[in-house]
Order: structure tokens, then C-alpha cells, then sequence
């Protein structure tokens, strides 16, 4: 029998939960580890419609990147307004589990950065914020730095970015040269821009970026692409229900059909 902690130990190789940022809550953060596991929900966020999924669909554990408890809960109700509370609420009705990986996941090779790196074709990568070593030995960190096999003009590595994540819109600032270094930070890593630059970048692709980080990129001639957090991030559930599959082949590993972009672009 598979059970929640087993699910939890793997993913903790995988994955070290004690690399995560002091900030993060990262880990179990919902259900009884003794508990058995059949059949696994995966969503990049752990949202009322996800937790009303995992419940139609039988699932014992939703795992997630974002955790499903960020910030300290004073209630657990179905109160207007109750967000975290209410979903924490529902888990426990449903006697549903939640494991959530975030910046662990970040920052582990094989992780969000990694995989989104190799989603743009990015080649030879090192890590664009070194901080550490996880417990086999590799280096870890935050971003990764890469290379494309020969250079592409702005477009057509805005283009390349378009196809491999399909965001709903990209924002950007043109560095004014040929792209063929670049750095990736999946999610809101906009306070890397300077380690980009420093790195001898020509781009970067990240997300949540402020005005006055396009107007430090241009000045700085770096390309700066804004692809959205979702569209970031998201590859790397992939890569963990293919995890998940490979260890555990006799519990049912699903990726959730009703979590999907939630920023539109109108224009």
C-alpha cells in the first residue's frame, strides 16, 4: 500500500523540502500521512475548483507547487472571504491530502527552472542564482542560464517563447541585439535582472515584472520578456507526474483538467 508519507519521502528526494526559502511553507500541509493513496491530482495551484476535481474524481492527494496555506490561518470555515480556510475546510471534509513543492522545486536541477529552460531549447545550463548544495551533491539554486544552438533575432526568440509556453500575451523591452544567451526564472524572479546581466545574457524570460524593470533592461540592452507566471511554471507539472508514475506505478497520477490560465489579455 502507498501511502501519503511514501508519496511525501519521494518527493523529498526529489525535491528536498529544506531547500525551500526561509519565506515559504512548502510540504504537507494537509491530510494524515498514514493515509493510502490510489489516485493522485496534480495542478500547479491548489484552487477551489481543483479540490472539488480531486473530490469528483476520487483522488486521496492533490499535489501542488503553490502551497495551499501561504500565510498563517486563523479559521478554517466557509465564510465569505475565508479563502485559505475554506480550502483547508474542504480537504479535510473530502479527506483529501495536499503535498505542495514550491520553492524547493524551483530551485532543485530537474525542477521548474530546468524544465522550463529545455521547454525553450535552451542548452549547457548553470544556475543563475547559486544557493547551495542539496543533499546528493548537486548545486542548486534559483534560474538557469543556457544557451541556443546559434543566435535568433529578438523576434524570433519571442516567437520561440510564444510556441513553447503559449501565454496568453508576452511582455517585453528589446535588448537591440541577437539572442543566444539567456536566463530563465520561472515565476516572479524579476530581481535577478542584474545576475542576467552580469552573466553576459542577451535575455531573459520570467514573470510579475515591474515598469521599471523594462526600463532597466533596455538601458542595460537586455531583452526582457515577461511570459506570465502560469505559463512559467506550469511545464513542471509534467515532469512530476512523470515522476510520480515511474515510482508509483500502481496509483493513478492525473493532471487537472480545470486549472488552467487565469489571466486573460484583452486588447
Amino acid at each position: 500500500m502507498v501511502t501519503v508519507q511514501n508519496i511525501y519521502d519521494f518527493l523529498n528526494q526529489k525535491a528536498p523540502f529544506a531547500l525551500q526559502e526561509d519565506w515559504d511553507n512548502s510540504g504537507l500541509l494537509a491530510g494524515d500521512p498514514a493515509a493510502p493513496v490510489e489516485r493522485i491530482l496534480l495542478a500547479l495551484d491548489m484552487t477551489d475548483d481543483v479540490i472539488e476535481e480531486a473530490k469528483d474524481c476520487k483522488v486521496n492527494l492533490i499535489v501542488s507547487h503553490h502551497p495551499v496555506i501561504f500565510r498563517p490561518i486563523r479559521r478554517a470555515t466557509l465564510c465569505e472571504g475565508d479563502l485559505s480556510g475554506r480550502k483547508v475546510w474542504s480537504l479535510a471534509r473530502y479527506n483529501i491530502a495536499a503535498i505542495c513543492a514550491h520553492t524547493n522545486l524551483d530551485a532543485v536541477e530537474g525542477g521548474v527552472n530546468t524544465v522550463l529552460a529545455g521547454a525553450l531549447g535552451l542548452t549547457d545550463l548553470t544556475i543563475l542564482e547559486p544557493s547551495g548544495t542539496a543533499p546528493d551533491g548537486q548545486a542548486c539554486g534559483i534560474g538557469r542560464i543556457g544557451t541556443l544552438t546559434q543566435p535568433e533575432s529578438v523576434e524570433e526568440f519571442l516567437h520561440r517563447v510564444q510556441n513553447a509556453l503559449h501565454p496568453a500575451a508576452l511582455r517585453y523591452v528589446s535588448g537591440g541585439k541577437q539572442i543566444q544567451k539567456a536566463a530563465v526564472g520561472g515565476g516572479a524572479c524579476g530581481e535577478m535582472l542584474t545576475a542576467a546581466v552580469q552573466a553576459g545574457c542577451d535575455a531573459f524570460v520570467t514573470s510579475d515584472l515591474k515598469y521599471n524593470a523594462f526600463l532597466d533592461a533596455k538601458e542595460l540592452g537586455l531583452t526582457l520578456i515577461d511570459a506570465g507566471h502560469y505559463p512559467t511554471e506550469n511545464p513542471v507539472m509534467e515532469t512530476v507526474g512523470e515522476w510520480l508514475k515511474e515510482a508509483f506505478p500502481k496509483v493513478e497520477v492525473l493532471r487537472s483538467a480545470k486549472h488552467s490560465e487565469v489571466i486573460s489579455s484583452f486588447s
